[in-house]
């Protein structure tokens, strides 16, 4: 990276441009090191650092990193980003953040959206979920659930001609689902695209409150997973997740109880003698 500064530094010292030349060239290892452990890589003094840091216009230390930061891209940075909140990372104020990120979600909930969400999965002929890199994980305990309740849903494949495929079965009393946080992703706008051709409707789990409208599907059920700088927890996604598979069971009412105790009935014909 080229990394910028907020005032014109000058003339650095020879020790002053290694310091700027591992930034430069080292940027997720900068951001992950101490002063303490930059200073000893570079055969520095922590003074010296420090002092790097206010001829380039930077408070402090931190204040380089959090510089760094900004201008930096990819998922390294996003967990420097998490992990520079707090001298040392604590489960404790991690979990803490999470239940912050719940409220936040909590507070966007629409529950109009959230009920057309439970009606739309229930009538469904056939539910049809696509999630990649991260968000597979979110596909797969969703396809989990629903087919605990006796709905038919099948996992999408992540991309290329085999998502086309899968798709082509979507008809118009069919729903698809995605997953679509901090951006929508080139399978999400074939997904949404195609619907208008085949008459499927969607729903997708979404990280941004104002969406173009061509990014929209026609339900969007919104979860909080943090700023763009730091690293996104599934927390959040799940919770609403669950708590959708819990209404869905709840509006199924004695359908979804039957499909459960069938699963036991077999599970327990099949499998409790080991």
């Amino acid at each position: 990276m080229d990394l910028r500064f907020p005032t014109r530094p000058g003339e650095l010292t020879r020790a002053e441009q290694k310091i700027l030349d591992y930034i430069n060239t080292n940027t997720d290892a900068f951001l992950f090191s101490s002063i303490g452990q930059l200073a000893r890589r570079l055969e520095l003094s922590d003074a010296t650092v420090s002092r790097f840091a206010r001829h380039v216009g930077c408070r402090d230390f931190k204040a380089l990193k959090s510089l760094v930061l900004e201008q930096s891209p990819g998922p390294a940075v996003k967990m420097a980003g998490t992990l520079s909140q707090e001298d040392h990372f604590s489960p404790q104020s991690w979990l803490e953040r999470q239940q912050q990120y719940l409220q936040k979600t909590q507070e966007h909930l629409d529950l109009a959206e959230f009920e057309r969400a439970v009606e739309f999965i229930c009538t469904a002929r056939h539910v049809l979920i696509h999630g990649k890199n991260a968000s597979a994980s979110l596909a797969c305990l969703l396809h989990f659930r629903l087919r605990r309740l006796g709905i038919l849903a099948s996992l999408l494949p992540s991309g290329g001609s085999e998502l086309l495929e899968g798709l082509i079965q979507a008809g118009p009393e069919d729903l698809v689902v995605l997953f679509s946080f901090s951006k929508l992703s080139r399978e999400g706008h074939i997904l949404l695209e195609h619907s208008r051709v085949a008459g499927y409707r969607t729903l997708a789990f979404v990280g941004r409150t104002c969406l173009p409208a061509e990014e929209q599907a026609d339900i969007g059920l919104f979860a909080y997973r943090g700023t763009e700088k730091e690293y996104h927890s599934m927390a959040a996604p799940a919770a609403l997740l669950d708590a959708l598979a819990v209404a869905v069971a709840e509006h199924l009412g004695q359908q979804g109880v039957d499909s459960l105790q069938a699963l036991h009935q077999l599970k327990k014909a099949y499998f409790s003698n080991g």
